[in-house]
């Protein structure tokens, strides 16, 4: 081991030192320098070094080398005048270009390991096996890939000839005659079946060096092949599916070209397929925005969207969804549906409903919408009074929904295959409403029809009659109504035979008839014959509860009227709705939806606060305002002046009377017919 004495602490002492002492046959014996604090001295004190300011301690040691790093010529000159036998004195700068030599030969030596091991790491990551020979046929090489198919460890394999490890290989032919051998099926001494490229190495001067063996498992290749087969027949399996399919279908890549169209979808819009395939989403829109770019902007499907496509302008409703795969978007697809087959189906559906309206009732208690414990205690009312054929009094504001329960009253008792007749007592004059309820007989007036006629109470026998406002009844015709009731017979207008009727009244008002029996308005014996199963409805302001899900019923009734997709309502739109006293009830929260949902976009889900029609108002608000008439239509007639102001001063009385007829006729000082006329002639209702 040669010891050696470092000369200088600066950082090229440092550098020395450091190089000196990770070095097994060379022994740093002691670091000099005046200076305490230098480099090299801090090193050495780490490493257990000797240090010092002085030469001569160490000259005792006799080092075999001295090395002075200093750079001071005159502390080299000093060094070389002793006489120092047995040791070698070596300059800093000759001590610099070994440390410098050593350094890159260790660099090159790294940087030849790091390139083996990337080499290492390439190879053992492909997944097709490779085996190298060199010029005596040994194995040189073989990676993981080779080792799992051959199943013959790398370190049993190195360096020992290819025919002791795969006796049947023609790896050493290749070797042998330089000739390359592609493609080739090989069976494994396992029995493995592999397919193989066999290539020579050639040198520069073009002798064979070695050889390389290329191989993968062809049972892999077999199902690869396998899976491409079931991918092909797959794909003709949907594409017969598609092509099978009623509904229009059209397909777009990511960039909004076309690449797929079904035969449906050439009939819906005769466009061809070379007129959209590769073309853009937007080539066959002739009216409307490419809902294809709008999902693939926003990777969210889009709903029931109008629009009309191809040259005849074809109108349709179009369904459009994202094709996701693996979270990456791929296109969109869009179902188209035949608008005019849709219409056609509602319109059949609208004469199936009106046929089906003569005949029976439309409502049932699934149709009455509220959990209130005030609307369950109704309903309880209401299901107990179906079970029975006693007569029902319906009591309730106006607009809370007393027709619906006389409707599910019917359709729930052993009655609902029967006629179910309504009559609104207050819209017809009380000798039209008589000879309706009642019927007559030929001759009995003026105008009367031959053979007489029927009135609606032989009409709705062995069924329901739904006598609406019974409070309006005048005196005479609430005698008959009676007689009816105790006796179960008719008298026609002008007849004088009876006639035996099975009908089931239901009766309601929204006025308090024991205040018009004590005006002598109703008579205290009809009250009490019409009052067996009394069920009061309660108004809307007093079961706020139910506002949220009568809204969204409403919503869905309006989705199908507008063509709509709306899905819900917002709490504060619901919060706003309960703020509000609703004087006009069910019929009232309707009128505000329906008119929400005409100012929401189109495309809008969610009805909002926004949305809604101001509630706070004192009067009703007119298209045609007598101050804003007069500025665009200039002078008015008397007439038509009057006309307006009555308007508008029957409307606002109707209002705050909470749109009860009943009260603003007796507040106007006119009858409730004359009122009912006003309010239809005004379109107030």
């Amino acid at each position: 081991m040669q010891s050696i004495l470092i000369v200088g602490g600066g950082k090229g002492g440092q550098a020395i030192l450091r190089t000196f002492s990770a070095v097994e046959f060379v022994r740093v014996i002691g670091v000099i320098d005046h200076r305490s604090d230098a480099p090299a001295m801090i090193e050495a004190k780490k490493l257990g070094i000797p240090t010092g300011s002085e030469l001569e301690p160490f000259l005792h040691k006799k080092p075999d080398v001295i090395l002075e790093v200093t750079g001071d010529p005159d502390v080299f000159r000093e060094l070389a005048e002793r006489d120092l036998p047995g040791t070698t004195l070596i300059s800093g700068a000759v001590a610099h270009l070994m440390v410098r030599l050593v350094e890159e030969k260790d660099r090159w030596f790294d940087a030849w390991r790091r390139r083996q091991k990337e080499l290492e790491a390439i190879l053992n990551s492909t997944h097709d096996g490779m085996i190298a020979l060199n010029q005596r046929g040994e194995i040189t090489l073989m990676n993981a890939s080779a080792e799992r198919v051959t199943g013959v460890k790398t370190g049993n394999a190195l360096g020992r000839h290819i025919k002791e490890i795969i006796p049947n290989s023609r790896l050493d032919h290749v070797l042998q005659t330089g000739v390359p051998e592609l493609n080739r099926k090989h069976i494994l001494p396992s029995g493995m079946e592999v397919v193989t490229n066999r290539v020579p190495v050639k040198g520069a001067d073009g002798r064979v060096m070695g050889a390389v063996s290329v191989f993968r498992d062809i049972s892999e290749l077999k199902n690869l092949t396998q899976q491409v087969t079931d991918l092909k027949s797959m794909k003709s399996l949907l594409q017969a599916i598609i092509d099978s399919s009623d509904d229009a279908i059209s397909v777009v890549d990511a960039n909004g070209l076309g690449i797929l169209i079904n035969p449906a979808y050439t009939r819906l819009t005769g466009l061809e397929p070379d007129q959209v395939i590769g073309k853009p989403a937007e080539t066959d829109i002739s009216e409307g925005e490419s809902m294809h770019m709008k999902v693939l902007t926003t990777k969210q499907p889009v709903r029931g969207v109008h629009m009309k496509v191809g040259p005849h302008n074809k109108e349709v409703v179009v369904n459009v969804a994202p094709i996701i795969i693996g979270g990456e978007l791929k296109g969109s697809v869009g179902i188209l549906h035949d608008v005019s087959e849709i219409k056609q189906l509602n319109r059949d559906l609208e004469r199936a409903r009106r046929i089906i309206r003569t005949l029976e009732a439309k409502y049932t208690f699934a149709d009455i919408i509220g959990s209130s414990e005030a609307m369950k205690v109704s309903l309880d009312q209401a299901k107990q009074a179906a079970k029975t054929r006693a007569t029902v009094l319906l009591r309730g504001e106006s607009g809370t929904g007393k027709e619906l329960f006389a409707h599910a009253i019917h359709n729930a008792s052993d009655r609902k295959y029967s006629q179910f007749v309504r009559v609104n007592c207050a819209a017809l004059s009380e000798s039209l409403l008589e000879s309706e309820l009642f019927g007559y007989e030929e001759g009995a007036f003026t105008g009367a029809k031959r053979g007489g006629k029927k009135g609606l109470f032989e009409e709705a026998s062995g069924g329901t009659i739904f006598l609406d406002e019974i409070g309006e009844l005048k005196p005479n015709t609430q005698a008959k109504l009676l007689r009816v009731l105790q006796e179960k017979e008719v008298t026609r207008v002008g007849g004088t035979k009876s006639i035996p009727i099975d009908v089931r009244v239901i009766a309601a008002t929204n006025m308090s008839l024991e205040k018009a029996i004590q005006e002598k308005r109703f008579r205290e014996d009809l009250y009490y014959r019409l009052n067996v199963l009394p069920i009061h409805i309660a108004p809307l302001r007093m079961r706020k509860e139910d506002l949220y899900e009568l809204s969204l019923h409403l919503i869905k009734k309006f989705n199908q009227e507008y063509g709509r997709n709306v899905e819900s309502i917002d709490q504060e739109a619901i919060q706003t709705l309960s703020d509000y006293s609703w004087p006009g009830n069910v019929r009232e929260l309707e009128n505000v939806l329906g008119r929400a949902m005409i100012n929401m976009a189109f495309n809008e889900k969610v009805m909002k606060k926004r949305h809604l029609p101001p509630l706070n108002l004192t009067k009703l608000t007119f298209p045609d305002h007598p101050e804003k008439h007069q500025e665009s239509e200039g002078i008015q007639t008397l007439k038509e002046r009057l006309s307006e102001v009555e308007k508008e001063y029957i409307g606002s009385i109707y209002l705050a009377c909470g749109r009860n007829k009943t009260e603003a006729a007796r507040k106007l000082g006119i009858s409730v017919r004359s009122l009912y006329y006003k309010l239809e002639r005004y379109g107030l209702l």
